[in-house]
């Protein structure tokens, strides 16, 4: 079986569409930076590193040092597949990725995108 195209583009080839879909509905870089920090674990020289070493989707996410254990929460449809039920475990980190930054474009607060519990949540996960 070959291999999706996606996985060997550039990460940093991608980068720059997601920033300008964000930076289209008044959102940041720094707030696309955050997604991506919060999804892989990695530091923001990390991800600077991945840029300017154009690594390819592949790399960049096997070299993610903590992918978040709340990304199992993104739920919904992008490009017409629902993230949850991709079973290629590659395919769906990038697909929640491209979920976390349409959410950003779509103007949710960046709590919300990045999974934080509301105080109900918290204060029933306790009780």
């Amino acid at each position: 079986m070959t291999k999706h195209r996606i996985y060997a583009t550039s990460f940093a080839s991608v980068y720059p569409h997601y920033v300008a879909k964000a930076a289209k509905k008044g959102r940041t870089k720094a707030e696309v930076d955050e997604i991506i920090l919060w999804l892989t674990g990695l530091s923001q020289d990390q991800l600077d590193a991945h840029l300017a070493n154009k690594t390819d989707f592949e790399t960049f996410f096997a070299q993610a040092p903590g992918l978040h254990p709340a990304r199992a929460e993104i739920k919904g449809v992008v490009c017409g597949v629902r993230v949850e039920d991709i079973a290629e475990p590659l395919m769906r980190e990038i697909r929640y990725l491209d979920k976390l930054i349409d959410e950003l474009a779509k103007g949710k607060a960046m709590a919300k995108v990045l999974r934080e519990p509301t105080v109900g949540q918290a204060t029933s996960a306790l009780g």
